[in-house]
């Protein structure tokens, strides 16, 4: 089934920048803003390995932890009863994107929304594949086979294919596992304006849209924002942006009116060169892109055009993130404050570096903080400042067994009596590490597909 080709522009908002995003936006993006497409974009590296776990100790879960709660705000708006509805397309499906199907129409259905179909495009867990393949990590150049007793997901980075797929059969909301960033938002308008799939310059720009959109208040102002260098209006109550697009992909980034923020050709700006390490040769599922020749325009206020994307034919292999566990995590945390507060913290760094070596703490690494002094830059730009009122001091190691990483905080703990005067405040943690990393895998051992569930 193939759309009719679409000649108005197609409205696009972006309803999620990550897994934990406001609600409300995406909310008053449904209800006031004539969109055609709601994308929630949810996943980050980690997010999928810890979605794995969940679905491993219940095969019905693993899938975004704000699903329910995302659904039963925009669903009323977006699936309206009368007049025209908005499709969703999200990855949150995580690790279970059939599970988030189900959990969905349910979710529909307890609304009095009937005869909502719901895809959930499966594909990307290729665990099985990377365990018998002979592959090295593209970081490290380890072999993953070194690892494979610590596996706990890979995924590949899929294409908007078999979300297209998705849309031409009728699908209302379309619910992904790992799906590159972009193509949430390129998968959309291949399937309104019915580009070709080998249609390198047109994905270009349209990558270049799904990479503007893809963190959502970023582009608004949230991520830009700089007091008194780069002032944002109403940042409390920031709108996510909506992107215009016109069948030659050529993109208006816009917001609504009455939500706050700012759109400008800086926000646009900087956004365009997050995250894309080489701008000739952005490498993605659909298009390797091309953003060296973008141009950004302000038409209006809060209006900007940006065109000039261009691209070149996709790569072979696909892209997959690979998480295992890496061990454990202790960390303690303790302030102090008043005169003399710092010459106290490094004190008290002091004895705890002594101390975890006394009773035969075993780390393979270690890190010995002070927050507000040289946790960030080190101690050779902390030199040149003042001395602060107030400091707090970190220890964290890294460990074999989370019973050595809990004796990391215990040591920090102690200094409440056997430390230097004045400390307070004291936390403590141990948590099992999930490390990632990726490797390249050819594309024929990937199969997108999806299944359709109905409220």
């Amino acid at each position: 089934m193939i759309a009719t080709p679409h000649r108005q522009p197609v409205r696009i908002g972006a309803g999620a920048g990550y897994s934990g995003d406001r609600i409300e936006p995406a909310v008053e993006l449904a209800e006031h803003g004539a969109l055609d497409y709601l994308v929630f974009e949810c996943l980050a590296e980690r997010t999928i390995a810890i979605a794995q776990q969940a679905r491993s100790k219940d095969p019905e879960l693993g899938y975004d932890p704000l699903l329910e709660t995302r659904m039963a705000a925009v669903l009323p708006a977006a699936m309206r009863a009368s007049g025209k509805s908005v499709r969703i397309i999200s990855n949150m499906g995580a690790a279970n994107p059939l599970a988030a199907a189900r959990k969905t129409a349910g979710i529909a259905r307890s609304l009095g929304l009937g005869g909502v179909k719901i895809a959930a495009v499966a594909g990307d867990d290729v665990l099985d594949v990377v365990r018998q393949g002979n592959f090295c990590f593209e970081e490290s150049g380890e072999s993953v086979a070194s690892y494979r007793d610590r596996l706990v997901s890979a995924n590949a980075y899929l294409g908007a294919a078999a979300i297209v797929e998705a849309l031409a059969a009728g699908a209302q909301i379309v619910l992904t596992g790992r799906v590159a960033d972009p193509s949430l938002f390129v998968a959309p308008l291949i399937h309104e304006f019915g580009w070709q799939m080998d249609d390198w310059q047109t994905l270009g720009q349209a990558t270049v849209t799904g990479h503007l959109l893809e963190c959502a208040g970023q582009i608004t102002g949230g991520y830009f924002a700089d007091p008194g260098f780069k002032d944002v209006p109403n940042l409390a109550r920031l709108g996510f942006p909506i992107a215009e697009v016109a069948p030659d992909g050529t993109v208006v980034i816009t917001k609504l009116p009455e939500a706050g923020g700012r759109v400008t050709e800086a926000t646009c700006k900087e956004q365009l060169m997050y995250e894309i390490h080489d701008p000739q040769r952005y490498l993605q599922p659909d298009v390797v892109a091309d953003f060296t020749q973008v141009r950004v325009v302000q038409e209006a206020p809060d209006r900007i055009r940006v065109s000039g994307g261009r691209g070149t034919p996709r790569t072979d292999t696909l892209k997959v993130s690979v998480a295992y566990f890496d061990g454990y995590i202790g960390e303690g945390q303790i302030s102090y404050g008043g005169p003399g507060a710092l010459a106290r913290a490094r004190l008290a760094l002091d004895i705890v570096r002594e101390r975890l070596a006394l009773t035969g703490v075993e780390t393979r690494e270690l890190r010995f903080d002070l927050i507000g002094v040289n946790a960030l830059h080190g101690d050779t730009v902390a030199a040149g400042h003042a001395e602060p009122y107030e400091v707090r001091v970190r220890v964290a190691g890294r460990a074999e067994s989370l019973a050595q990483a809990v004796r990391i905080g215990n040591e920090v703990e102690t200094l409440y009596t056997n430390g230097p005067a004045g400390g307070g405040g004291v936390t403590k943690s141990a948590r099992e590490v999930v490390a990632v990393q990726s490797v390249l895998l050819p594309r024929e051992h990937v199969k997108p597909a999806f299944s359709l569930v109905e409220a």
